[in-house]
């Protein structure tokens, strides 16, 4: 996989860090001890627990050690470990009264397993919170799928990325039968950038990333060429120049049954 960049994420940190905000709110605890940050990247999310949870001991988990360098740097009164959340947890021989996941769960794969794993390591009466891009039915995301299976660049992406996520309803169905209770929603965001160009450094961050990495620094140029023209067409600017970029999430919220944490 790709090496993950901290400042290229951090660019749009306030857009990328108000859904963390949004979920820490609804979590339904005033004082937990420990709280686990699954997914942690830079460590702006595990920042918002500390702040949601000031006597909170807060551990952020990630398995990108570029991503985990600079949460340590950033951020050098919390606990940053390397783990990768979709085969470790198990090892982290501890429990917690809230695990948190922001924007981190759609790159890992067998989310029955993964959620389950989750709420495993809660303490009785602890929350599992997560969230997740819904984003598929978006434009820039049918633009990239599109030209990644198209003729002239399908041979460029032997493996194209697989998107882990489940739909709500399945989410619905995994969660009526492991936990004890649970809320699921939806919230789409309208994030005003400046221009086109923006949305193609916003996903140079995330949805692009995997595709940019394996090409050469002259394909590189003519992949997002072609994605920016396709961009400049499905979003519209507004009568003040500025571009509306839309950005579903999924949340929800899941308690363990007793006898399970």
């Amino acid at each position: 996989m790709a090496q993950w960049d901290s400042g290229q994420y951090l660019k749009f940190e306030a857009q990328r860090t108000q859904p963390a905000m949004d979920l820490a709110r609804r979590i339904p605890l005033e004082a937990p001890a420990d709280v686990l940050d699954v997914g942690c990247g830079p460590g702006n999310s595990s920042r918002v627990l500390a702040e949601r949870f000031p006597k909170a001991r807060i551990c952020g988990l990630d398995s990108s050690p570029e991503m985990i360098a600079t949460a340590r740097e950033k951020q050098p009164d919390l606990e940053f470990r390397l783990c990768d959340a979709g085969r470790e947890l198990s090892s982290l021989g501890r429990r917690f009264d809230v695990v948190f996941s922001n924007a981190c769960i759609q790159w890992i794969p067998g989310h029955e397993a993964l959620v389950a794993n989750m709420l495993g390591l809660l303490r009785p009466g602890g929350v599992l919170a997560v969230q997740t891009p819904m984003n598929y039915h978006e434009p820039i995301h049918r633009i990239i799928g599109e030209l990644v299976a198209s003729e002239e660049w399908k041979t460029a992406f032997p493996r194209p990325r697989i998107f882990h996520n489940l739909t709500p309803g399945r989410y619905f169905d995994l969660l009526a039968a492991i936990a004890a209770d649970f809320t699921l929603w939806e919230t789409t965001y309208y994030h005003v950038l400046g221009s086109h160009a923006d949305i193609l450094e916003w996903y140079r961050g995330t949805g692009l990333r995997p595709y940019l990495a394996v090409l050469t620094e002259a394909q590189q140029k003519r992949f997002e060429a072609a994605v920016y023209e396709r961009v400049v067409a499905a979003y519209p600017p507004q009568a003040n120049g500025a571009i509306i970029f839309r950005f579903p999430r999924f949340f929800f919220l899941a308690t363990p049954r007793a006898g399970t944490a």
